[in-house]
């Protein structure tokens, strides 16, 4: 059995305001027992979120990290430091890293494997354009992108990696995959890594990131491949936010 997992991406939003009311709101919250919540604030709120979240059963996790243990590399952060502030889990290889900062998928991996190795739980972030969609190649480009990041790793690493199908084309636009179309692609993930070992294929997670929002939450995870989800906007809002936990009950 697969334990739901909903993780809030707040991306370079938020603030110690924001970080107090999620500590007060989910304090107060009766969480379902059966899934497991995993906030990402900005670096800077890190700790704050830390001793705001003290006490409760929401994790911590980051947005990124530099594949390296430290050297000279301004402004970056290493898995070794995201440990000291408690942080469970890590994402790696977001649409928004590999378009913006020209992640590649040999970047991707360096990122994955560092994670593990700093004994961090990483999401890995798979996706397709509009472009690659419109033309049929989304099936390509997922499995890709997954077959490059999974393949190098030994079994018991892959067992520790999360997956986040984040369609491209439906992150901040406020369009979002239908269930069918979510399910598909999560469905050839799962027959993807069946061919690596078929009980993992059964207990690794696969969570969808594509404008999960309160709205839509219950339908997209109601479909059989879909394990949680990896939302942005609607986790800036803690009444939201929570509403699409218990939608994972």
């Amino acid at each position: 059995m697969r334990t739901p997992l909903i993780a809030g991406n707040w991306k370079m939003n938020g603030s110690s305001a924001l970080v107090d009311a999620f500590g007060q709101a989910f304090a107060d919250a009766d969480l379902p027992e059966s899934v497991e919540v995993v906030v990402h604030p900005p670096f800077p709120y890190l700790d704050a979120a830390r001793r705001a979240l003290a006490g409760g059963s929401v994790k911590l996790g980051a947005q990124t990290l530099n594949p390296l243990h430290a050297g000279a590399r301004t402004g970056e952060v290493s898995g070794r430091m995201l440990k000291e502030f408690d942080v469970e889990y890590v994402l790696v290889g977001h649409s928004e890293r590999r378009e913006l900062y020209r992640e590649s998928d040999d970047d991707v991996y360096d990122r994955l494997l560092a994670a593990l190795n700093a004994d961090l739980r990483p999401i890995l972030c798979v996706g397709e354009t509009l472009e690659a969609r419109d033309a049929g190649r989304t099936r390509d480009v997922v499995l890709r992108q997954v077959g490059h990041a999974l393949a190098p790793l030994e079994p018991a690493q892959r067992a520790r990696v999360t997956i986040a199908y984040e369609p491209v084309w439906a992150i901040g636009t406020g369009r979002t995959a239908t269930p069918e179309q979510a399910q598909e692609v999560m469905a050839a993930i799962r027959e993807y890594q069946a061919g690596f070992d078929p009980a993992l294929a059964q207990s690794m997670r696969l969570i969808y990131g594509g404008s999960m929002n309160a709205a839509n939450a219950a339908e997209l995870l109601a479909q059989p491949d879909i394990d949680g989800g990896l939302v942005g906007g609607a986790s800036l809002k803690v009444d939201d936010f929570l509403a699409i936990c218990h939608s994972a009950r």
